[in-house]
């Protein structure tokens, strides 16, 4: 079980790092330093949007419109974070 909790761990890390390079992604775009035609930056952009549009999506349709700033990502790190504290204090409960 241990080894359960251990994954969801590394799990979580690399959702955390999808959502905050997406998230500095959305601010470089806008304000014109990335371009999404580079093929990179647009492989990059469209793999994380594929990725995190599943988690995105039902967070923007329970909150109220905040006039086009978008808190999901706040909203998700704050829940992975939970959850992560929620798992770490629970791990010694299954070694």
């Amino acid at each position: 079980m241990l080894t359960i909790i251990q994954a969801l761990l590394v799990i979580i890390g690399v959702l955390r790092f999808f959502v905050i390079a997406h998230f500095i992604m959305s601010w470089l775009i806008r304000f014109e330093v990335l371009n999404v035609r580079q093929q990179f930056v647009g492989q990059v952009w469209y793999t994380l949007q594929r990725v995190l549009e599943p988690i995105y999506g039902p967070i923007r349709n329970i909150m109220p419109n905040m006039g086009g700033i978008d808190l999901s990502p706040v909203l998700v790190l704050v829940g992975l974070e939970i959850l992560r504290i929620f798992l770490i204090n629970n791990m010694v409960a299954f070694v």
